[in-house]
């Protein structure tokens, strides 16, 4: 099925396991979201289940604070990610930090769900990449999948986690299709080895882990093999999984299509290069979106990095059989 198909099911299935799930946002009632999302929600469950709400952020989050502090679990989906933004105090302020303001006598199980990224020719406030900010917070587990499978197990976790997630959703992997097993158990905080590789490993996460895959399949014409890693979850992060495949590689690249500055991708380099630097044949690359806003829709193919930009990124890593390395001397 969809990406798209398999979080619908997620959140019907959650719903119908739990009477304290509800969903919430702007249309996703009637109308099942901007992009179908919640379809047939609120027709099979009921308006108290699924329903809509006035066109306020940070009213719907604060609404799912109140709700989640009286023991309901609400599912609240910001239409846009950057349409997210309104309701970032609320985020920041009461969704992070409630559990540990009252030592923990009150807990937060919401989940704020955000379609991100590019890839769709939307124009300016639809394709922000906005993970950073909510990976900066503390107090907040932060997931993205990259598979139909993991949009369904991910989710399944994320509703049922005691604390809030902030589930991040590909935009240009809505209509990727993949095999769903609806018993399959995702462990948020976990990362995952997408592709098994020798030469070098790929670091990277939501719709780039595509990218990555793409990358790969030509580096293997070429006799070289590289690993993927897709980090699913961006806080917490799974640094046993990902520096175990650097480890095994001795090369590293991490590939994202967010701005490179003070970027999640920036910590990632950073906890490689520090914690496998006597492993590493290489400084780690960084391979990430350009420090500028979002590209228009007919420009957004040279903003977003490619399999090119990750292979010539690849190539500068000091290969053996590169004559014009000194290893290759």
């Amino acid at each position: 099925m969809t990406m798209a198909a398999a979080l619908n099911l997620a959140l019907a299935d959650a719903i119908a396991a739990d009477p304290e799930v509800v969903v919430f946002g702007e249309d996703v009632g009637a109308l099942g979201g901007v992009f179908r999302i919640t379809d047939g929600l609120a027709a099979r469950f009921g308006e108290d289940r699924c329903f809509d709400t006035p066109l306020a952020e940070s009213g719907i989050v604060g609404t799912a604070v109140g709700m989640a502090m009286n023991g309901m679990r609400p599912v609240v989906e910001m239409q846009f990610d950057a349409f997210a933004l309104p309701a970032f105090e609320q985020v920041v302020s009461h969704v992070a930090k409630l559990p540990n303001r009252t030592r923990g006598a009150l807990r937060m199980p919401l989940v704020i769900r955000i379609p991100v990224g590019g890839g769709i020719g939307g124009v300016e406030h639809h394709c922000d990449s906005s993970e950073a900010y909510y990976a900066h917070t503390p107090g907040l587990t932060v997931v993205t999948p990259s598979t139909p499978q993991d949009a369904y197990s991910l989710l399944r976790a994320a509703i049922a986690s005691p604390d809030p997630v902030v589930f991040l959703e590909p935009k240009k992997l809505y209509w990727a299709k993949g095999e769903v097993d609806t018993s399959a158990v995702a462990e948020l905080g976990t990362a995952r080895v997408a592709r098994d590789g020798t030469d070098v490993t790929v670091i990277t996460y939501g719709a780039s882990v595509a990218v990555a895959q793409e990358a790969a399949d030509i580096a293997a014409g070429e006799g070289r093999s590289v690993q993927v890693v897709d980090v699913r979850s961006l806080s917490p992060f799974d640094d046993a999984t990902v520096l175990a495949a650097v480890r095994s590689t001795g090369r590293a690249v991490v590939l994202a299509e967010a701005p490179g500055y003070a970027s999640v991708a920036a910590e990632i380099q950073a906890r490689v290069s520090e914690r496998c630097f006597e492993h590493l044949e290489a400084p780690v690359r960084r391979v990430t979106g350009f420090d500028v806003p979002f590209a228009p829709p007919k420009f957004e193919h040279w903003y977003l990095p490619d399999a090119d930009r990750l292979l010539d990124a690849i190539d500068t890593l000091h290969w053996d059989d590169d004559p014009d390395t000194e290893e290759g001397r």
